[in-house]
């Protein structure tokens, strides 16, 4: 690969939002950084560029066999007006697992650490600086060889898109109402579930749509092969605290490997609280929560890092959690997670990256 990254500046830079206006995913920053392959040469020519919109061929093979996958990460800045990114190198060795399953041309890593740091750096001044808020972070990849050939494209495209977001809890951290879902399937093992590839999170929304039909934020997915054991919760890894320890179902080959769940487990076992990977049976919860035992469950995730939920809809059955308030460990959680994050606490566990000192 070229590793020579070119940097040209807009010259017309775009009104930012107002604050309270950000949203999510809905506004985006001056720069991007894109990124060719070309089968027999490599990746080539990076350049961070003015936003603009992309040139593709209709017959482009993202738009016919749907190869494209992503990443999504943020990046902070603290009082003291320092940036930082959280585990960067995790998302690109992920991506590179993604690219891996569809068939696709793997990233130097380390290169691309740099790369977006840069990035973040030239856009440094549409991150906002209000208590919650962030920069989300988009790198992605899509096939562009224009062919109906249904095979791998000789030709990709890497882009990575950067969108101030406004705080996830704005109005203070309230539990989620979950539907688990008995009729559709994520992912089964052999599969893209593993994977953060952008046909799973198409093959999710019907359910989703459903769900808040039936007044619930969200789904919690059950397995593909039995329907019985529990695997994800909306596009979240899901953890239960039962009787002191923290259960999340086992990597199996149809679940993603969140960045945010394995951070969750180590600051747990930093902790000494017991964590359980584990094969949950939706059973399992439920007849711990008739025993009293199921004591809190949330979910983990890049968008709102600790999501906690506090009723669960089984066939009917519903499991309100902690009194729907949110419980002592997820509070933990989510405070330790984001003060690291945002450098307010220290980061023994070396996972803060500085955009800029």
């Amino acid at each position: 690969m070229e590793c020579q990254l070119s940097i040209a500046l807009t010259g017309q830079k775009k009104e930012k939002p107002a604050t309270d206006k950000l949203g999510f995913g809905v506004n985006f920053t001056d720069h991007m950084f894109v990124m060719d392959y070309t089968e027999g040469k490599g990746w080539h020519d990076p350049q961070i560029v003015p936003y603009s919109p992309l040139s593709l061929d209709p017959a482009a093979m993202v738009f016919h066999y749907g190869q494209a996958v992503f990443e999504g990460l943020k990046a902070y800045r603290n009082k003291e007006d320092k940036v930082w990114l959280f585990r960067p190198d995790q998302n690109f060795k992920r991506m590179n697992r993604s690219l891996e399953r569809l068939s696709m041309p793997l990233v130097d890593e380390e290169f691309m650490v740099d790369a977006l740091k840069k990035l973040v750096a030239t856009d440094k001044e549409w991150i906002p600086t209000e208590s919650g808020t962030s920069l989300y972070i988009r790198p992605f990849v899509i096939a562009t060889e224009p062919c109906f050939g249904v095979r791998a494209s000789h030709t990709y495209k890497l882009i990575i898109l950067l969108s101030p977001v406004g705080a996830y809890y704005a109005g203070g951290m309230e539990p989620v109402k979950i539907y688990v879902e008995n009729n559709y399937v994520r992912a089964v093992r052999g599969g893209t579930g593993n994977a953060k590839v952008a046909g799973n999170y198409a093959g999710g929304l019907k359910a989703q749509v459903e769900a808040k039909e039936k007044g619930y934020e969200q789904v919690l997915w059950l397995d593909g092969v039995e329907n019985k054991y529990i695997e994800e919760v909306g596009s979240m890894n899901v953890f239960f605290k039962v009787k002191g320890e923290v259960w999340t179902p086992v990597l199996n080959g149809s679940i993603l490997e969140g960045i945010t769940r394995d951070s969750t487990i180590r600051l747990l076992q930093d902790w000494g609280v017991p964590v359980v990977e584990k094969r949950i049976s939706i059973e399992d919860l439920y007849t711990a929560y008739n025993n009293g035992e199921l004591e809190e469950a949330f979910g983990t995730g890049t968008a709102a890092v600790i999501s906690p939920i506090g009723d669960l809809n089984w066939n009917g059955h519903q499991m309100i959690i902690n009194g729907e308030k949110t419980g002592p460990l997820t509070m933990k959680l989510y405070e330790t997670m984001t003060g690291i994050q945002y450098g307010e606490i220290e980061d023994k566990f070396g996972w803060s990256v500085a955009v800029t000192e």
